[in-house]
């Protein structure tokens, strides 16, 4: 198969320059890249200008990428959860808490029967985490 790699792309419909700043803090991600619409399209309604077309966060070696949308609706996605695989407990528990100020705790961080620490959590812009740690 060609495939080489399935990335999460957030649509955060206006809101992404707030979920950057909060992914910086919660979950240590640095921004690689970052074009607003109005840096690609001179012809741009001036109200859309500075919202964030597209934008790559890593987090470590992980990478995932974001955008503001092409439209203020946010597309339903309750079926979706950003899976991370973190090598440190304590890191685990740091981004995990984080990430429930101001959203919802889903699963409980836990030590899972295949012998992971594994907890769920949906975020203040609605993404779903899923965090699977060694113990």
């Amino acid at each position: 198969m060609a495939i080489q790699s399935a990335t999460p792309y957030l649509i955060l419909g206006g809101r992404g320059r707030d979920a950057i700043a909060w992914y910086e803090k919660a979950l240590g991600a640095t921004v690689a890249d970052l074009k607003r619409f109005g840096d690609v399209d001179a012809s741009c309604p001036e109200a859309r200008r500075d919202l964030i077309m597209h934008a790559e966060l890593r987090l470590g070696s992980a990478v995932v990428l974001l955008s503001d949308g092409p439209c203020e609706d946010v597309p339903p996605s309750g079926n979706v959860s950003v899976a991370l695989q973190v090598t440190d407990p304590a890191v685990t528990r740091r981004a995990f808490d984080a990430l429930a100020e101001g959203g919802q705790v889903i699963q409980p961080l836990f030590d899972s029967p295949w012998g992971t620490l594994f907890g769920v959590v949906v975020d203040r812009f609605g993404i779903s985490w899923m965090f699977d740690s060694v113990r």
